[in-house]
């Protein structure tokens, strides 16, 4: 095998053993949950409503054991292959931490400004954090989509987006 590199042997180790780790929490939350619903008065026969998820959370937990030990005996998942991808390439934080700043400023922003505005930052920030730097075209087409998807969401849903700042407006 090759030496430990980013995405190589050591850490793709560590992390299939954290998804079997995260299967199996999965699976025993499910089971404790199902065990923890109420009996149906109206249920008959031996099966009720944990029936199922007890199954399934037992089945997650299986599958965890049986992943953390091919893992224990070497077993490992084939790297992603990709033609236009940089395979060997790191995290590129600079372009995560402006997405999540979007992400937040649109959490921070929704009641005040209402979904309209806070949802055009958000989508103008995603398009510069993701590269782009057509700030006029990116704040038109923004707005166009913040706008759009309140109008979708009232219209074609009959749900009511927070309109903050533009309340008597929309």
């Amino acid at each position: 095998m090759s030496s430990a590199a980013p995405g190589g042997t050591q850490e793709q180790g560590r992390s299939e053993y954290g998804v079997a780790l995260f299967l199996a929490a999965l699976g025993l939350l499910v089971v404790v949950q199902a065990l923890l619903l109420p009996e149906s008065r109206i249920s008959r026969g031996p099966v009720g409503p944990g029936a199922v998820p007890i199954v399934v959370g037992s089945l997650l937990v299986l599958v965890a054991v049986f992943l953390a030990l091919d893992v224990y005996r070497g077993g490992r998942g084939e790297p992603e292959g990709g033609e236009d991808v940089e395979l060997s390439g790191g995290t590129d934080w600079r372009t995560v931490l402006m997405l999540a700043a979007a992400f937040v400023a649109n959490a921070l922003l929704i009641e005040p400004l209402g979904w309209p505005l806070s949802g055009a930052i958000l989508f103008w920030g995603s398009a510069f954090a993701l590269g782009s730097r057509h700030y006029v075209r990116d704040a038109a087409i923004a707005l166009v989509l913040s706008f759009g998807s309140w109008y979708l969401f009232f219209f074609g849903l009959g749900k009511l987006l927070p309109v903050g700042i533009l309340k008597g407006i929309l």
